[in-house]
Order: C-alpha cells, then sequence, then structure tokens
C-alpha cells in the first residue's frame, strides 16, 4: 500500500489544528512483542500528522537509543509491587495536553481513568496479550477494573479475535464493542535471503545441509521451549543432521542449556545465540519454526518467521491459529504435546517440496493479511476518526480517507 501523498498529510494536519499528539501508555518498556508494536506506530505513522510520547509507570530495562528521538517519560516507580500512578499520571498529562492517550494491557489500564480527568479528549485502551496466570481467569478486581475502564474509554482494542472473546466475557462487554486491530510485519525486512542463510549458518557453525528448527522469544517457562527440546531429542535418531536454533534471552535460559548439556542426544545440536538484532538473519538460517508457548496473544516473531518464508509449527492457543491457516502455510499442536509436536515436524523435515509450499503460502499470507502498511493504515484511521469525532479537528470535513 503506497504512503499517504505529502499534500493529503498536510490538509489532514490543517484539519486538525496541529499535528495529533499521542500519549502511549504501559507498565514498563520492554522490547517485548507490544513494545515493539508501539515503536512501529512511532517510526511508521507521519510525522506531519502525529506527535508520540511514551509514558511508563515502571520504567524501562531498554536501551535509549532503542527509543531514540521519542519522549519517555515515567509516571510511577521501578520495580514490583502495589502502585496507585493515576496522580500523577493526570499531572503528566496535563503537562504535555496530548489529544489521545493509548494505554496497553492491565499494566497501564489506570491511564484510561486519568485520561479522563485530565480531560484528554480521546482515551483508547488495547489489550495485546496473555499472562501465565490468566489461564484460569481473571481475579474479580481486575473483572472489575476493566468493565469500568472500557466504559470510560473512548474505544476498546484487542490484537486477536481470541484476545477480544476473552476480554469480552472477563469484563462483562460487548464482543462487537472491541475492536481488532491487527500486529503487522515489514515484509522488506522479514523476507528469504539465501546469502543471510549460508552466512548466519557458517558463522553460528551449523552445516550447510542441516535440517534446522528454531524459535525465537523470551527464554521463559511460559513460552515452553522445553517442549521444543524434547521433540529434538525424539527425531535424532531418524535424522542425525538435526540441529536446534533457539534465539533469545530471559529466566529459563540456564535450565534448558543445562538440559541440553545431559542430554547425549542434544548435546552439540543446539546453538543459543542469546538477543539478537538481526533477528532475519536469524530466521532465515532455519528450515522450521516452532512456537510450542503455552499461551499467546499475537506472536511478532510467528509473523516474522511466516514473512521469511518458513513453513511453521505452533500450539493451537490464543492468537496462533488466525495467524497459521493449518495444512496450507503451518501446523497446529496441543500445548505440551510432544508426540505430535514429533509427528509434525517429521512430516515437514522429511519433505523438502512440502517446506517449500508451505513456506511460499506463509510468506503469501502474512502479505495479505498482516503486512506492517495494514497495520499502520488501520492505527492512522482508528486515531484520525477519534480524533475528529471527537471534535478535536476544526474542519474534519477535510478528511477523506483513501
Amino acid at each position: 500500500m503506497p504512503a499517504p501523498a505529502s499534500s493529503e498529510v498536510r490538509s489532514e494536519a490543517d484539519a486538525l489544528a496541529r499535528p495529533l499528539r499521542i500519549m502511549h501508555v504501559f507498565d514498563r518498556l520492554d522490547v517485548g512483542g507490544t513494545e515493539k508494536a508501539v515503536m512501529k506506530l512511532v517510526r511508521g505513522l507521519e510525522p506531519g500528522l502525529f506527535e508520540h510520547f511514551i509514558c511508563t509507570l515502571r520504567g524501562s530495562a531498554t536501551a535509549a537509543e532503542w527509543t531514540s528521538g521519542v519522549t519517555v517519560l515515567q509516571a510511577g516507580r521501578d520495580g514490583a509491587g502495589f502502585q496507585f500512578n493515576v496522580p500523577r499520571l493526570v499531572r503528566i498529562m496535563r503537562s504535555v495536553r496530548p489529544l489521545i492517550v493509548h494505554s496497553r494491557n492491565w499494566g497501564g489500564i489506570e491511564a484510561v481513568i486519568a485520561a479522563r480527568l485530565a480531560r484528554v479528549p480521546v482515551a483508547i485502551h488495547s489489550e495485546h496479550g496473555y499472562e501465565l496466570e490468566m489461564l484460569s481467569g481473571l481475579p474479580l478486581h481486575r473483572r472489575l477494573l476493566r468493565h469500568f475502564a472500557y466504559g470510560t474509554a473512548s474505544t476498546v482494542a484487542a490484537v486477536t479475535d481470541d484476545l477480544r472473546a476473552y476480554h469480552a466475557a472477563q469484563a462483562w462487554w460487548k464482543l462487537e464493542a472491541i475492536d481488532v486491530l491487527y500486529n503487522g510485519v515489514d515484509g522488506q525486512v522479514f523476507s528469504p535471503q539465501p546469502p543471510a542463510r549460508d552466512a548466519t549458518r557458517q558463522r553460528l557453525g551449523i552445516p550447510a545441509d542441516a535440517l534446522v528448527v528454531g524459535s525465537v522469544g523470551r527464554m521463559v517457562p511460559l513460552k515452553d521451549f522445553m517442549t521444543l527440546l524434547k521433540a529434538v531429542e525424539a527425531l535424532v535418531s531418524e535424522m542425525p543432521n538435526l540441529h536446534v536454533l533457539l534465539v533469545g534471552s530471559g529466566t529459563d535460559l540456564s535450565r534448558l542449556q543445562d538440559y541440553v548439556n545431559a542430554s547425549q542426544q542434544l548435546a552439540g545440536r543446539v546453538i543459543f545465540p542469546g538477543t539478537v538484532d538481526r533477528v532475519a538473519d536469524l530466521l532465515n538460517a532455519m528450515d522450521v519454526f516452532v512456537l510450542p508457548t503455552l499461551i499467546e496473544g499475537m506472536s511478532n516473531t510467528l509473523l516474522e518467521a511466516l514473512a521469511v518464508g518458513l513453513p511453521a509449527v505452533a500450539t493451537r492457543v490464543g492468537g496462533n491459529p488466525e495467524i497459521i491457516a493449518e495444512g496450507v502455510c503451518g501446523y497446529l499442536f496441543p500445548p505440551q504435546d510432544v508426540p505430535g509436536l514429533v509427528s509434525q515436524l517429521r512430516t515437514l523435515l522429511r519433505d523438502p517440496r512440502l517446506r517449500a509450499d508451505f513456506g511460499r503460502a506463509a510468506r503469501e499470507r502474512v502479505l495479505q493479511h498482516f503486512s506492517l502498511e495494514r497495520m499502520l493504515r488501520r492505527y492512522r484511521d482508528l486515531y484520525v476518526d477519534l480524533a475528529m469525532r471527537r471534535q478535536v479537528a476544526v474542519a474534519a470535513t477535510t478528511y477523506v480517507r483513501n
């Protein structure tokens, strides 16, 4: 999709009297899926029409260069524990004077209330993912506060149909009153790159003819990479050239490494590169992508893997079935089902033609349904439409959707 012409951006900015000042609020600034989605908006929406601020409640764990050029504010204190940040948020909002406050997840939900107290014209709240404890349902106080916040917000959104249904039920809210805004992936950055495949394998010491299954994500129990290791362990006797590439870091990393070192089948076959900048290169080095997570909102790494042209095998949880067209670009299996994962990996690894067909279909699906351009358009329209609906615009009739 082509970007809006500069004249269109100017006319919209004129209609809005000044660029739309948006304050994005969430609990903590980490390099996770929610934060990456926000930074895609900050970098991708037209600067002549939008001006962005980021406000965290519990600080940041990221390098400053990741948010270079963006003002980052902190309303609360670092660390865990109860905090009541509404008064501080109100003061910050009155100082910044945003036209839109967009809060994410439970950690940022106080911002909806603060936005109303600070008389911010538009307050948006969106749900981006799950926490492990959410599997058994939300505590009553979270359900009540979400119900109140949803009623206070200008609009509510989720990144998948699954999340929309979950929160509508938990917060006693109408399903149709929650919009769905899918994440998007840059199909140019994440694309099939044979030279990157060869160079990355050589750098990591992976044989050029090896079969490589892999994944990317936080090394935490929620992601359940142990299930992937056990599946590969069962396949090594059939496929002696099988290797594993697990990209990321986290609290579960040492446990996974200890398991590999203690396994006669896995020792010397599993590479842990840690957190890397050029994720696309690591994905290109793989033959099959596996997402064994116990619960998932909308996985950015799954989208990136499909964009690279990888067939994918993922658990049938959260938004994964909305991303993977089963039997067309990948397979789905129940969480922690090692035999099921073994069977699906065996099918893919034994059939290079099937992998190629699935990979082409995977990239086509991402470009059609989950492109970065599509994501930016949806958010752009949401922000401008709400701003004009709330009479932030001087002459709302000048905005014509492309």
